[in-house]
């Protein structure tokens, strides 16, 4: 009996099942049955046994078979494989048929990699979790130590519910992810602790596993309980278990009064009672393909995930939300003595002002704010928009300055004057983009801001004095240009800054700085996967934000030569950024009142450093996804441009039923992988700015809010409007 699949062969052999492409095989489970049953003792034992019987029932497989333990427990497995479109499909039914002295179990779907047996062979992707070995992500993380012997995660972690490995040696590649999105809120009342049971939870995982012979459980302090186990393991196989837990992740030690000296490692798990007639019934979806490098099967497995599991467009009137959120800037921008500016927190859902500090760019986005406001006020007919956008961007033209050409980067009206905090290379980079841009808007009107563009000159002369030989920049410096962290990764932020300078100024030596600086992103940022470091408040590890500043970079280079290099820069960024997004969405609990997500669902929001919480700061792309659908034709980012245009707005009391202040508001960022929201539950400037700023871009060049309404443009007039360097100044 077998199902094929392009060149791929399912099929059903004595009991278990295999996968051969031209006659070799590439995966298999000789005995697909498997439990993982918590025993009276609390601890873990896993078995495992062979089909007892198959047929063909039109045209699917059917594999059936009972799992009996040692304590008496049975499970019996009904299991039916198709194949379809995209690949195949497991549908899998596990009931309890005999209750022993058991206090809970969990199942597994595994395929054995025949090629290798050892994890150093493959790199890895689960979106927003795992890239390639990850080698940029922190010491704790998933994946990181590849000496373990369970890498399991739960699937809410993943902006998609996925993990495939990728054969380095041959390219093939296997994929499970979760079928649907079809999670159920869990028992609230239960924490998940070293090794509970709650009959309500839905949540699988994803992973693989190389387990000993022997049973693995940890005390609460580290200690690794084990005995050995009578079922074999047959090697290193990628998995799917249900329900889900976090496999082994190394911890600190937090019982300070404890002299335990040896790696402690968390390994919690989840189990279903083992209850006469309870059942487990899950679907997942089983892909392989071969590729020549891990960027071509991520975007490849990614792409085939989200066609089938991305949620529905969320329905919002994006003008609307637009003016709330130029409103929310107008009500919080005002002086603080001899500054301007809004406060840097405030808490939700009443904007309690929590604390009030100006930062430059990322989460503060002064000069950015008071561009927006600046060109709101006169489109608007606003005076007071106006005057508070050019008190903000005159404010820091006259006060940020330094004698290195460095512009200060934190200024606390408090203490009048600078905060300690580190020159980011990223946060120059958004302010200067910022009154870069307010410079030209004003300049094309005939009003000259003459200091504006000589506070633009005096940084790029900086950037170029202080690059690289290699074309990379430092990721943040002294007051005086010295290096104060190290790390190349920030490089990518500055490239549009210099292509935008070079544009108004002519000066060639801005355009070189930009190149320069694009062929050492193009190698590391790209090539490498080196996108780190973005997140100025988070160490230097793989994120998101590395990949958005990658993406404007590369493009900005595109728009300027034409060099179709930049562009395959530009696509590459663009298919890693989008993994970090939350496409598919599951039942969140959150602990107030008045939140967003009581109504609306978490989809559309993004994983902002690898394995943490998650942030609206993909609605920053919407505009550069779209546009990068005009250059490419690829109907995939037109699609994504659209999702993110809309779906981010759900972490926003977009209409004011949320009870928020004021239209428009949302929350900074939070964690919800446990479908428990976590978050400080505070407004940060950037919040707004994100969705704001790529609605003053897509009017301002489109001449719309909504993509699709430019999509109903003459396909032409598009493409002449999306050349947008041809009349920057």
């Amino acid at each position: 009996m077998e199902l094929q699949f392009d060149n791929y062969i399912l099929s059903y052999e004595d009991g278990g099942i295999e996968v051969r492409k031209n006659g070799s095989s590439l995966y298999f489970n000789r005995r697909p049955m498997f439990v993982t049953v918590k025993t009276s003792f609390a601890v873990s034992e896993f078995y495992d046994a062979a089909y007892e019987k198959a047929e063909m029932r039109n045209g699917w497989i059917v594999a059936e078979g009972t799992l009996r333990v040692p304590s008496g427990s049975g499970f019996a497995f009904i299991d039916t494989y198709e194949a379809g479109d995209a690949g195949f499909r497991l549908q899998r039914c596990v009931k309890v048929v005999e209750a022993g002295d058991d206090l809970g179990f969990s199942s597994k779907f595994s395929l054995v990699m025949a090629e290798s047996a050892d994890p150093h062979d493959y790199q890895c992707f689960a979106p927003g979790v795992w890239y390639r070995q990850n080698e940029f992500g922190p010491d704790e993380l998933m994946g990181k130590d590849l000496d373990c012997e369970y890498f399991w995660m739960l699937e809410t972690r993943c902006a998609l519910p996925l993990f495939a490995m990728h054969h380095i040696g041959s390219g093939e590649m296997a994929s499970l992810s979760r079928w649907a999105s079809d999670v159920t809120m869990r028992t609230l009342g239960i924490e998940q602790s070293e090794n509970n049971t709650d009959p309500k939870f839905t949540i699988g995982s994803v992973g693989m596993s190389r387990p000993e012979k022997r049973t693995l459980n940890y005390m609460y302090y580290g200690f690794a309980v084990r005995k050995d186990n009578p079922t074999p393991v047959d090697g290193l196989s990628i998995d799917y278990v249900y329900p889900g837990c976090d496999g082994q992740t190394p911890v600190k030690n937090s019982y300070g009064g404890l002299d335990y000296h040896n790696k402690a490692m968390n390994f919690r798990r989840i189990n279903h009672p083992v209850v006469p007639g309870f059942e487990q019934n899950y679907s997942v979806a089983i892909n392989f393909g071969q590729h020549e490098s891990f960027q071509e099967m991520m975007r490849d497995i990614w792409r085939i995930t989200y066609s089938r599991m991305r949620d529905r467009l969320f329905c919002v009137d994006n003008k609307r939300h637009y003016r709330s959120c130029m409103e929310i800037f107008m009500k919080y921008t005002r002086k603080y003595g001899d500054s301007y500016g809004l406060p840097f927190a405030c808490q939700l859902p009443d904007m309690d002002i929590s604390s009030v500090s100006f930062q430059f760019g990322f989460v503060g986005q002064q000069p950015g704010i008071g561009n927006l406001l600046l060109r709101y006020g006169d489109r608007e007919k606003l005076p007071e928009a106006r005057e508070k956008g050019m008190g903000i961007l005159d404010f820091w033209v006259n006060t940020a300055m330094t004698p290195s050409g460095l512009p200060q980067m934190c200024y606390n009206p408090n203490i009048k004057g600078f905060e300690p905090y580190p020159h980011y290379t990223r946060m120059l980079a958004d302010g200067m983009e910022a009154i870069l841009d307010a410079y030209v808007y004003l300049h094309k009107a005939k009003e000259e801001k003459t200091d504006w563009l000589a506070f633009c000159i005096k940084t790029g002369d900086w950037l170029v004095k202080v690059q690289n030989e290699d074309g990379s920049f430092y990721r943040a410096y002294y007051t005086d240009g010295s290096i104060r962290m190290d790390s190349k990764s920030n490089t990518p932020s500055v490239i549009r800054f210099l292509v935008q300078l070079y544009l108004v100024t002519g000066d060639e030596k801005y355009k070189a700085a930009a190149e320069k600086a694009g062929d050492w992103s193009f190698d590391n940022a790209y090539l490498n996967m080196e996108y780190r470091g973005g997140t100025c408040d988070n160490t230097d590890i793989q994120d998101k934000e590395a990949g958005i500043y990658a993406l404007f970079g590369f493009l900005s280079l595109y728009d300027l030569t034409g060099d179709k290099h930049w562009l395959e820069g530009a696509v590459g960024a663009a298919d890693y950024t989008e993994t970090w997004t939350y496409a598919w969405t599951f039942p969140v609990y959150t602990p107030w009142p008045k939140h967003p997500f009581n109504q609306y669902s978490i989809s559309g929001q993004s994983i902002i450093t690898i394995g943490g919480g998650a942030d609206v700061y993909m609605a920053a792309c919407s505009y550069t996804y779209y546009r990068l659908y005009l250059l490419t034709g690829d109907s995939h980012y037109l699609d994504f441009a659209e999702f993110i245009h809309k779906n981010t707005r759900q972490s926003n009391d977009i209409d004011g039923t949320s009870g928020y202040a004021m239209p428009g508001l949302g929350h900074e960022s939070g964690n919800f992988f446990s479908q428990k929201l976590g978050s400080q539950y505070h407004w940060l400037p950037w919040c707004t700015f994100v969705e704001a700023e790529p609605c003053e871009r897509l009017y301002e060049t489109f001449g719309v809010y909504e993509i699709e309404d430019a999509q109903r443009m003459d396909k032409e007039e598009r493409e002449k409007r999306n050349r947008v360097y041809e009349n920057y100044i």
